[in-house]
């Protein structure tokens, strides 16, 4: 991974709405070739952040710039080399298959031979080879999210910018495109992805920062946060006597409680006393698992749930 001339470099970046810092004093690097996972909680500012990173949104202060470029001074020639997969899908729903990708070639002044090629290419790294002349409304969820992150690799970007790219799909298309998403990591590609899938996150990104009120919490590699921030063992409890088993339960230090609903998770250094207590229960069912992505985001933003 090159580290001398990192993809994105951004230095106290801010942004107001209505007097309101959205985004604050914000500090990235991402480094090409590698996969970057921006996660925080709904409002947190990660969408400003991508906005601003392609020159729709412009920042209040500080320094951005995207490819060794100020996006300011250069957003067009920013763009011609980047690739964007957005949270919703927009392809042309007049448009066959093969015309979105051909129509959106054309916004990059590509044509010819080498768009052809390069479109045979796109359709079967999307496994749309066969749905080349079908109209849009008659593929899946799942088929539309290929074709997105299809058309988004047509100009050959050299950073490819994902927000929330497997919302909504099954759990079949969301691995497929989870192999699509390594297969450019390995090629070479430099992402940038939010995702509320903590699970993806965990799975595609090298690194990663847990953002919240448009600042960066943590940073690191997944499993730098995991062993930092959680205790490595969770017990999630369910059961009518939750609340008189943890009233009895003679809590140690290492043991850690935090109730969500009818749920208790108990993180603890040691796990073997707690299960052993809580067997003598026989009403109370419990999962024991080791600590993930998800314990650190939960325990960074809060368990309480954010409205947009």
């Amino acid at each position: 991974m090159d580290t001398t001339n990192p993809v994105v470099n951004i230095r106290s970046l801010c942004k107001s709405y209505d007097g309101q810092r959205v985004v604050d004093n914000f500090d990235l690097q991402v480094q090409r070739g590698e996969c970057f996972g921006l996660l925080g909680p709904n409002g947190a500012g990660k969408t400003t952040i991508l906005r601003m990173m392609l020159g729709m949104t412009p920042p209040e202060s500080g320094e951005l710039n995207i490819l060794e470029q100020p996006v300011s001074q250069g957003s067009y020639q920013v763009r011609q080399k980047i690739g964007v997969v957005p949270q919703m899908d927009n392809l042309d729903p007049d448009f066959s298959v093969v015309e979105n990708l051909r129509t959106y070639a054309s916004y990059f002044n590509l044509s010819g031979e080498i768009v052809r090629n390069r479109i045979q290419e796109l359709l079967e790294f999307a496994r749309l080879t066969n749905k080349a002349d079908e109209q849009i409304d008659s593929l899946s969820g799942g088929m539309k999210r290929r074709l997105t992150l299809a058309r988004a690799l047509v100009n050959a970007p050299e950073l490819l910018i994902l927000d929330e790219p497997t919302t909504g799909l099954d759990p079949q298309a969301r691995q497929l495109i989870w192999q699509r998403l390594r297969e450019l990591k390995h090629s070479g590609h430099t992402l940038i992805m939010t995702t509320h899938y903590m699970e993806e996150a965990q799975r595609l990104c090298d690194r990663l920062a847990i953002m919240d009120h448009g600042k960066v919490i943590v940073q690191g590699t997944p499993q730098e946060l995991i062993d930092a921030h959680v205790e490595p063992h969770v017990i999630e409890v369910v059961g009518n006597d939750v609340e008189r088993w943890q009233a009895q339960f003679n809590k140690q230090d290492s043991t850690r409680f935090e109730s969500l609903g009818e749920s208790l998770f108990i993180y603890a250094q040691d796990e073997k006393p707690v299960i052993e207590d809580l067997c003598k229960f026989s009403h109370l069912d419990f999962i024991h698992r080791r600590a993930n992505l998800e314990d650190v985001f939960l325990k960074m933003t809060g368990r309480d749930l954010r409205e947009e």
